[in-house]
């Protein structure tokens, strides 16, 4: 019964102890944090008239393959520059969904910052 008893205070008493113990850096079950990005892009005349709903389908599950989440996109009225917002957990990431969709990256600026006029 002593023994019982003893083991059961260790048990109760125990997590008390572990509070103190170091945590570890990174939980395992984390996600990574995501970024967004505004993504220039120069396209050939005419590069755009093929986008359709079934080209935009390819387009987001490679981007969803890379951990890349396009967002929006604005093109000039000419369509041959466009800038796109995305979100993903690295430039990198960002650089490996273009390469899958083979679309051109003049530049890739991170946009962590919304302003608005409100």
């Amino acid at each position: 019964m002593k023994r019982l008893i003893a083991l059961v205070s260790v048990v109760l008493i125990a997590p008390a102890f572990a509070a103190d113990a170091p945590k570890p850096a990174v939980a395992h079950d984390a996600k990574p944090a995501v970024h967004r990005y505004l993504i220039e892009r120069t396209f050939p005349s005419g590069a755009l008239a093929g986008l359709d709903a079934a080209s935009k389908r390819k387009v987001n599950a490679n981007n969803a393959s890379a951990g890349v989440r396009w967002v929006q996109s604005y093109a000039t009225p000419d369509k041959t520059k466009t800038y796109c917002i995305y979100e993903g957990t690295s430039e990198a990431a960002v650089r490996k969904a273009a390469e899958l969709n083979k679309l051109p990256v003049d530049s890739i600026t991170e946009v962590p910052v919304t302003l608005s006029p409100k």
